[in-house]
């Protein structure tokens, strides 16, 4: 493809906000950058969008180069152009948010990426560019978004306890909820299926666990019924 313009263009790169939660608090992926401008420096995962692929390619390739990361929750979340925000160039970001599962995947940097870990969102080290903007943002949209639809189920195995639903609201929602009426809540909605199965390994009693039944979801949507917590 050839193009000509009379006048300047702003460059344009995808960044990553990605969520992840373990038994005690909700986790986000950084990566350390091995390149200037702020070389050593922990950001979100992201980089430069070809010439010839989608945001949302550009995106999936950048996880999946710095982080390892392949198959995920990814939805985009907003733009950000302030002029000054890249000391190289003017470059304007797409940023995107993505949920994990933590046991499903194994993080490993590469390319620019020095480095890559999860850190509390409450434990976060200084962040390279614009990027504490984007990741506060990104944590609200996930706080609302939580509540009326069920994305929170991507965080969490695919088989669970009630006890770990409840937690994995409390802590993105950062506020305790009521036992009791949680459950009614959670259970009337008729999208958890009941196993015939309990946790085990564990040091308490072993609670009864639960799969997210997506198909029962869909029918709620067709028939008009909303998911609401």
């Amino acid at each position: 493809m050839t193009f000509e313009y009379s006048h300047a263009r702003p460059a344009l790169t995808v960044d990553c906000v990605v969520f992840g939660l373990d038994q005690r608090k909700l986790q986000v992926l950084l990566i350390q950058r091995d390149l200037p401008p702020f070389r050593g420096d922990w950001a979100l995962p992201g980089g430069f969008v070809q010439i010839d692929e989608t945001l949302e390619s550009a995106a999936r390739r950048e996880l999946r180069e710095e982080t390892g990361l392949e198959q995920v929750y990814l939805e985009q979340l907003s733009t950000y152009g302030a002029v000054d925000r890249d000391p190289r160039e003017r470059v304007v970001t797409v940023a995107w948010y993505a949920l994990v599962r933590m046991s499903d995947h194994r993080v490993m940097a590469a390319t620019d990426a020095r480095d890559a870990a999860w850190y509390g969102i409450d434990d976060l080290p200084s962040l390279a560019f614009d990027h504490d903007l984007i990741l506060q943002a990104a944590q609200k949209r996930l706080q609302n978004k939580v509540q009326y639809q069920p994305i929170g189920f991507e965080l969490l195995p695919k088989k669970f306890s009630l006890s770990q639903l409840q937690f994995l609201y409390e802590t993105i929602l950062d506020r305790e909820l009521d036992k009791r009426n949680f459950r009614k809540k959670i259970l009337s909605l008729g999208v958890l299926q009941e196993l015939d199965e309990y946790e085990t390994n564990v040091a308490h009693r072993a609670a009864r666990l639960y799969r997210f039944d997506r198909r029962q979801y869909q029918r709620m949507l067709k028939q008009g019924v909303h998911f609401e917590i």
